[in-house]
């Protein structure tokens, strides 16, 4: 087990932000993916960040590389490769079927000792670690997106995660320059408990003709000085992410006001996600 090679399961927008961020942090990054065309869209998109990056900095001494930066980063589809990490985040889709299937698989590749972190929106940290057999060492880890620019994760502790655990995600956190809160175990845990239902209620007003998308955003951004709208974050996140996670709060609080609003559904069954199909709330 080398203690400078962390595993990144998933390909995705969050998962190539992940796998970039500890590249820039001087990791060895084994950035894993059922679809080779997933792994070959994310090498594409760390290249051009890490190049925009170097674009606006003004400092060129501390512009990174890309190739430097790609060098660090193997992709792979062989969840073999695994074999020497000594850290693992998962960012596959929020999707129980999905999820539970990756970490039995990864309980027998991953060194005994190597930790587990769920980067997930809302399921358990617990549930999850039952599905190993070192519930001591797995945590859940709620980055930000997009996650080299976004400063202070959301760091969960399940039932059975250790003190020990805790201390080398927070180890590894600051090498990658991120501050973090930790929170006790719950679906959805603070942030995205209150986000979801957010979001969600924004779209209901939408649906009701209540107001237009860029009214409901203007509000939060004009009246309450956030930086972005509940249906602009949506887009930004991913309507199928969003609809995902208020299901599993559904599912998990068995509560009527986590019902997913009517339109959410409708959008995502005509491929409208957001910023990566182009279109959602707004056009990209």
């Amino acid at each position: 087990m080398a203690e400078n090679i962390v595993g990144v399961i998933g390909a995705g927008v969050m998962g190539s932000g992940v796998a970039q961020n500890l590249a820039q942090s001087s990791f060895k990054v084994v950035l894993i993916d059922v679809a080779a065309a997933a792994l070959e869209r994310a090498k594409k998109e760390i290249y051009n960040n890490v190049r925009f990056q170097g674009f606006m900095k003004k400092d060129k001494s501390l512009v990174d590389n890309p190739d430097t930066i790609l060098d660090r980063i193997l992709f792979t589809t062989d969840y073999e490769q695994l074999k020497d990490v000594y850290y693992v985040v998962e960012n596959v889709v929020e999707k129980w079927a999905v999820k539970s299937e990756v970490y039995p698989r990864l309980d027998k590749i991953c060194p005994k000792d190597a930790v587990f972190a769920v980067d997930t929106s809302c399921y358990s940290i617990t549930r999850v670690g039952a599905l190993t057999n070192r519930a001591d060492k797995v945590i859940g880890i709620h980055f930000m997106n997009p996650v080299p620019m976004k400063p202070t994760v959301e760091v969960i502790k399940g039932w059975h995660t250790s003190e020990e655990t805790i201390n080398i995600t927070t180890d590894l956190l600051k090498a990658m320059g991120k501050d973090w809160v930790i929170v006790n175990d719950s679906p959805g845990f603070v942030s995205n408990r209150v986000l979801m239902l957010t979001i969600n209620e924004a779209i209901f007003l939408l649906q009701e003709q209540v107001a237009t998308a860029k009214d409901v955003d203007d509000i939060f951004k004009k009246c309450f000085g956030h930086k972005m709208g509940p249906l602009e974050t949506a887009d930004l996140i991913g309507l199928d992410t969003i609809l995902y996670s208020i299901e599993v709060l559904h599912e998990s609080f068995n509560d009527s006001k986590y019902r997913p609003c009517g339109l959410l559904k409708k959008m995502v069954d005509a491929g409208l996600l957001g910023r990566k199909s182009g279109k959602g709330f707004y056009s990209y």
